[in-house]
């Protein structure tokens, strides 16, 4: 994300001008811009044109629009956004109030007006403009006949390819047949990573199934590099960590990514920090519940007494069309900050935030127990009232 312009006054209000440069940028953007903000782009517009004979024409033209945001909606396969909301500024081809969508997309200027940049917000804009921030995890998901080649960056999981090649079954097909249908299973695997992922990026490569698919799969890459003589995929060899995975489907990630074998090479990745946040919350709530809470209300009242060590949120609460709603998150996360806690804010395009989203989208670890929070809250519901 590259930023061309920012003025924020003492209150908080004001504009930033940004250009998303890849995919991942259009998701921080998608976090970033919230119903009644304003949002100035070049958009087209068809306009018809009626001459003096009375006939009518229609053209497309491009313009520069205003609009105040009344919805936003994110295509994760196209990555780009659809902005909707009112036109407020004059424009020769569309009327005051008149409904527009905008479409955003990577290499496009914006320009963005808040009445109040949070602090979230801004460090969002911040971290989606540092460079040092960005992916450097793949994955190869497999089984025998089925892969995903998967993305993991800092904000999410994005599919790049799927392969499915039917593979005859053993017994079913003379061995030649089977051996030929793998091969093209292989090749094209191969072929999906070399056109996805950029080596020069990417810290490790992590190929899991069930079984030895993905040893059969790796011996092979390796083979076919010396002999096409590929020096990418024979410089790269040390990134690829083969580990082994329930089955060859995305949602395997999950527990690929709290293997311990895998934490030391991803130790650095922004998506094994917040997953080894996930598993320590989890742990602890089996172990020592009284210090591992999640719920807004048991969150804030461990806030209250300086209690959390770490704040777990997800991005999917930033993003409530209620302002008071928002504004209380905020306030969550600024007050924790503020009180020497640690705060991870967790993409819902990542597998971990998909799980912290069942568990309410908050939760916390604390620094001491607080058997307090549950009892009150038993009195609460024993309360005859």
């Amino acid at each position: 994300m590259k930023l061309v312009n920012r003025y924020i006054d003492k209150d908080g209000r004001g504009r930033m001008g940004l250009v998303p440069d890849e995919g991942e940028d259009m998701w921080h953007t998608y976090n970033i811009i919230a119903a009644g903000d304003r949002l100035r782009a070049t958009t087209i517009r068809k306009v018809l044109q009626e001459s003096a004979t009375g006939s009518s024409t229609s053209s497309r033209v491009r313009t520069t629009i205003t609009i105040q945001v009344e919805a936003v909606t994110f295509d994760t396969g196209a990555c780009m956004l659809r902005v909707k909301g009112r036109n407020v500024e004059e424009n020769r081809y569309i009327k005051m109030g008149a409904y527009h969508t905008v479409d955003l997309e990577p290499n496009r200027k914006f320009t963005l007006f808040k009445e109040e940049w949070d602090s979230v917000a801004i460090e969002r804009v911040d971290s989606a403009c540092d460079p040092t921030k960005h992916a450097d995890l793949a994955a190869v998901i497999m089984q025998e006949g089925l892969a995903f080649v998967c993305l993991i960056t800092s904000a999410m999981t994005v599919d790049r390819a799927k392969i499915d090649v039917n593979i005859p079954k053993k017994g079913k097909a003379d061995d030649t047949q089977r051996k030929k249908a793998v091969a093209k299973f292989f090749d094209q695997v191969t072929a999906a990573i070399l056109r996805h992922l950029n080596f020069e990026v990417v810290k490790a490569v992590i190929v899991a199934s069930p079984g030895f698919v993905k040893d059969q799969f790796f011996e092979y890459l390796m083979k076919n590099a010396v002999q096409t003589d590929n020096k990418l995929l024979q410089e790269n060899r040390g990134k690829f960590v083969l580990l082994h995975s329930s089955s060859g489907f995305k949602h395997s990630l999950r527990e690929i990514l709290e293997d311990p074998n895998i934490a030391v090479r991803l130790a650095d990745t922004k998506a094994a920090g917040e997953t080894k946040a996930l598993q320590q919350f989890m742990n602890i709530l089996g172990t020592d519940p009284d210090r591992a809470y999640y719920g807004i209300k048991h969150v804030e009242r461990a806030n209250d007494s300086q209690a959390i060590e770490t704040l777990l949120v997800s991005d999917t609460l930033f993003r409530s069309s209620d302002i008071d709603e928002r504004r209380r998150y905020v306030r969550l996360v600024d007050s924790v900050k503020e009180n020497g806690g640690d705060v991870k804010i967790f993409s819902s395009l990542h597998v971990s935030g998909e799980q912290l989203d069942q568990m309410t989208g908050v939760a916390a670890l604390l620094r001491f127990p607080m058997p307090e929070i549950e009892e009150e809250d038993h009195a609460l519901d024993s309360d005859p009232e």
